[in-house]
């Protein structure tokens, strides 16, 4: 049985499969190409890179062998599983392995953006030394605005709360927590001093947080998303950015990837990363695990 790993899995779970009788092939493939191999497959794992959308799933379909789809990671929104599974083709995800380590990103990036890290790093590599400019902010006393309470953002939550912060949340689910507070989506953004994203892309594909949004939260807020691109409308932030609305903002995803709006990656309240959420090697050993678990309970193996 034949596996495409096209966005790459770690090793130790290549290995794992492989054992349990897999061939496994880590190449990527553009769409055209995909769509040919696809038809060879049992099974494909993607990453963030690869998209299967319609036609590649329509590909498979026609040649009648591929069961299997799995996004290594948490969001499913690379690929259309509505259209997958109406065809015969089971989706899933691994929700579990990645959670602290986008947590943690976030958190970085929060401290970037309150302690000038980003930009003074830059400039002094070119030789200079503006101390006076980097009075920052402490996140101790501060409130955190979290937009879905899934795993990411309740491990976000948990370090925030360490820090001293006091967190306020939102979520379609209405989890329930005994120690941060549920409100609805206008309280926590009117509330927060940052808000952190931790939702998938929306289905009409429109922006979650645009000008609109903007405009009711706090003067000098603080955003960071390391969920989606395209939930965070990037015209609208850098205005508010220009404008000092907002007062900094920690990205790891965006509207298109790579991302060619230089005008935002080079803005001095900006931290940037690209797309790394789960690029630690704890988390990718772990997902690569995960992985294995899903083809191993698949396939009966």
């Amino acid at each position: 049985m034949r596996i495409l790993a096209t966005d790459g899995i770690d090793a130790g779970g290549k290995k794992l499969l492989e054992d349990m009788g897999f061939e496994v092939l880590t190449d990527f493939y553009e769409v055209e190409e995909l769509n040919e191999k696809v038809k060879e497959a049992d099974c494909i794992i993607v990453r963030s890179a690869t998209k299967l959308r319609k036609p590649t799933i329509d590909a498979a379909v026609e040649a009648g062998r591929l069961k299997l789809a799995i996004r290594a990671g948490v969001g499913i929104d690379n690929i259309d599983y509505v259209y997958a599974e109406s065809k015969g083709i089971a989706v899933r995800n691994t929700p579990n392995a990645s959670s602290s380590a986008v947590a943690e990103l976030a958190l970085a990036h929060m401290f970037a953006i309150s302690r000038f890290i980003a930009t003074s790093n830059i400039e002094m590599r070119t030789g200079q030394w503006n101390k006076k400019d980097y009075k920052g902010v402490e996140l101790a006393g501060k409130s955190l605005g979290l937009i879905g309470y899934g795993r990411i953002a309740r491990s976000l939550a948990d370090k925030a709360r360490a820090l001293g912060m006091k967190v306020y949340y939102c979520d379609i689910l209405k989890i329930e927590c005994a120690v941060d507070e549920c409100c609805t989506f206008e309280e926590a953004i009117s509330k927060a001093d940052y808000i952190s994203l931790h939702i998938p892309a929306s289905k009409d594909g429109k922006a979650v947080i645009g000008a609109e949004e903007i405009a009711k939260m706090k003067k000098g807020v603080r955003i960071i998303n390391c969920a989606r691109g395209g939930i965070v409308d990037e015209a609208a932030l850098l205005a508010a950015l220009n404008s000092g609305h907002v007062a900094g903002a920690g990205i790891d995803v965006f509207e298109d990837e790579p991302t060619k709006n230089t005008e935002l990656v080079n803005h001095p309240n900006v931290s940037v990363t690209p797309h790394i959420g789960a690029q630690t090697k704890e988390a990718q050993a772990r997902i690569g695990l995960e992985v294995v678990e899903v083809v191993k309970n698949f396939f009966n193996k």
